[in-house]
């Protein structure tokens, strides 16, 4: 007797387990490139929150560091004082005129309030009205 084997299947990629595995790393790297903060200038020694949102777009560095009770003041990378600070802010924000310009602040620790907030005033007399001030996520205990 004769047994009759079936006609030869050729093996079926599945593609479940494939598309599965491309969408895990696709959330991965978004989550990666929500986790980055980009700052372009000096460093400097951020205080500490526990309730922080890191904004990734491109937005304007104006770090504020305090060395020995002198303010020196970035604009990106670029050193700017003090008194100029409005002035290098109109000329900046001039290019994206199509855009709502945005500014991040980096202020050093030893900062005083009334020194944070000249620069503050410095933005806001720029026509710039979203702004962000930075600190460093610390771990909360639950």
């Amino acid at each position: 007797m004769k047994i009759r084997r079936g006609i030869k299947k050729q093996p079926r990629i599945e593609m479940l387990p494939l598309i599965d595995i491309v969408f895990l790393l696709l959330v991965f790297f978004i989550y990666a490139m929500l986790s980055m903060s980009i700052h372009r200038s000096q460093p400097v020694q951020l205080p500490k929150s526990s309730s922080i949102q890191l904004d990734t777009d491109k937005a304007i560095s104006v770090t504020i560091q305090d060395q020995g009770g002198v303010i020196t003041l970035f604009v990106d990378e670029e050193k700017v004082p003090m008194n100029s600070l409005t002035a290098v802010l109109l000329e900046k924000t001039e290019n994206r005129k199509k855009e709502k310009s945005k500014v991040q602040v980096f202020g050093d620790q030893s900062v005083s309030y009334q020194d944070l907030f000249q620069v503050l005033d410095s933005i806001k007399a720029s026509d710039i009205h979203d702004i962000a001030l930075t600190a460093e996520k610390t771990q909360t205990k639950e």
